[in-house]
């Protein structure tokens, strides 16, 4: 009987031990949750926007939520984002990506520089060498369309998954424009590094939070394992970009050995590839779903084609399906931007008020909610409206206010400060050449009309552009004679 107590007494100790924490005055309101040590880790981990818009209306805007043994201050105020972006000292991004980079990669670096690595990028993500990677891209996703459709009957349709359709060749063409590979008549190494690479990413966010079970450990590590071979020559072939290769060339200057290498190469593959092909098929599924977006689109590119080519001319703007794109991120990009408090720091809110956070918590931001999916700034967010971010003259709109402020936030899609996105101009040209490509010289059409665009995998919030939860089935073959109307 001595021994059931005992063990009663200790459960009641480690559950106090686990449990104890209470909000000072000075702190965002505390939700612990009811689960000791595991707080709200569950329900956080299923979908995430659903669970701090429930927070969000229990607490406001700043709270502070228990998950998995860790408090994370969730900031959900547009208006007070620079706070965290521009607090540098306290406030550390570097920290929880080394985590997420050794969980998902096995990757540590021996001396990592995330500053060092951003220069390396810049130096060849604009002017000439981004014009240079713009074309090299465009070549490669016109090879690739053409291999799609060999063998085919022109006026026959091929029946295939959208969300398969654009991440597949959007993947192929950036990989091969970045890291090279065999330019073979099938592009086989190219397809091959996909085919690996949907395993790896189909079990990425279960490796994030180590979740796997055992025979999702054994794929993912075998996938893993395959990949770091086939990328074991991307920044070493004469084909590689100038930016892999130098990346490569900084690895090894640092005292990274060949494994480590191979290791990074996968990261940048995800970092420059996961996020382009779901982009893509959102924006083409909102498009086949919207007619008036689709002609309006269409109408555009008819206008800036250079004549008697299949070319957009590069000198001229795009600001109908610039508008297009940006409405389709800021329904499904969805990003934590997370910070790691290094001291005890202050959060200063922009309508006055202070707050208190403590040192080995993080922070997170979640523009997603706020503003991206906020009726405050965007009127009915949940709807898509291709020219939202356009004025009634056509020209780009920027103004939009939450309580009789400007904002300077009012979509987030590409993240800020240190997470914002160096690829950006490139991704925007590949996506717009690869939609331009597509309604050029494909009919495309849904396989039920009345389909509508899936909804999402909740599971992904978190983890930059969300990815349907079932396919969109679609139509498509080569048009006798190509143009965009």
């Amino acid at each position: 009987m001595l021994w059931v107590i005992l063990l009663l007494f200790s459960g009641i100790l480690l559950y106090f031990s686990l449990s104890y924490r209470t909000r000072s005055k000075r702190e965002p309101p505390l939700d612990k949750g009811s689960i000791p040590w595991l707080g709200h880790a569950l329900e956080f981990g299923k979908d995430a926007a659903k669970f701090l818009t429930r927070m969000k209306l229990k607490h406001g805007d700043i709270f502070t939520v228990r998950v998995a043994g860790r408090y994370v201050t969730i900031l959900l105020d547009p208006n007070s984002y620079d706070s965290v972006l521009q607090n540098t000292t306290y406030l550390d991004f570097s920290r929880y990506a080394q985590v997420l980079m050794d969980r998902i990669f096995n990757l540590r670096l021996p001396n990592h520089k995330p500053d060092t690595e951003k220069t390396i990028m810049k130096r060849y993500f604009q002017g000439e060498s981004l014009s240079n990677l713009n074309q090299i891209m465009q070549n490669h996703l016109r090879t690739l369309l053409t291999l799609e459709m060999a063998g085919q009957n022109r006026p026959d349709w091929k029946c295939d998954g959208l969300f398969g359709f654009c991440y597949s060749l959007l993947f192929r063409a950036g990989y091969l424009t970045l890291f090279g590979g065999e330019q073979n008549r099938n592009c086989t190494d190219a397809a091959n590094v996909y085919k690996e690479y949907q395993k790896f990413d189909g079990l990425l966010i279960k490796l994030a939070r180590t979740t796997l079970n055992s025979g999702e450990k054994q794929t993912v590590g075998l996938a893993k394992t395959r990949l770091w071979e086939l990328l074991a020559q991307a920044g070493l072939r004469k084909n590689s970009s100038s930016w892999i290769q130098s990346y490569r060339q900084h690895l090894q200057e640092e005292g990274a050995d060949e494994e480590t290498q191979r290791k990074a190469m996968l990261l940048q593959l995800w970092a420059t590839q996961g996020n382009v092909g779901p982009c893509a098929f959102w924006l083409l599924a909102f498009l086949l779903t919207h007619t008036e977006a689709m002609r309006a689109v269409k109408r555009e590119f008819e206008s800036v084609t250079v004549p008697s080519t299949a070319m957009l001319d590069p000198k001229q703007h795009t600001p109908v399906f610039d508008s297009a794109l940006e409405e389709t991120l800021r329904l499904t990009a969805a990003p934590f931007i997370t910070r790691e408090v290094l001291q005890n720091t202050t959060l200063y809110m922009a309508d006055g008020r202070e707050y208190d956070v403590r040192r080995g918590d993080r922070v997170c931001l979640f523009p997603f909610i706020s503003p991206q999916m906020d009726p405050d700034i965007h009127h009915e967010p949940e709807k898509f409206k291709y020219d939202r971010f356009l004025k009634a003259d056509g020209s780009v709109k920027r103004d939009f206010f939450k309580g009789g402020r400007r904002l300077k936030y009012y979509t987030m899609p590409w993240g800020a400060g240190t997470n914002a996105c160096v690829g950006k101009p490139f991704a925007i040209q590949s996506i717009r050449q690869f939609v331009f490509l597509v309604l050029f010289h494909l009919d495309m059409k849904l396989c039920d009309p009345e389909a509508q665009v899936p909804e999402v995998d909740a599971s992904r919030y978190g983890f930059g552009m969300v990815q349907p939860n079932t396919e969109l089935l679609i139509q498509y073959k080569f048009r006798e004679q190509p143009c965009v109307l």
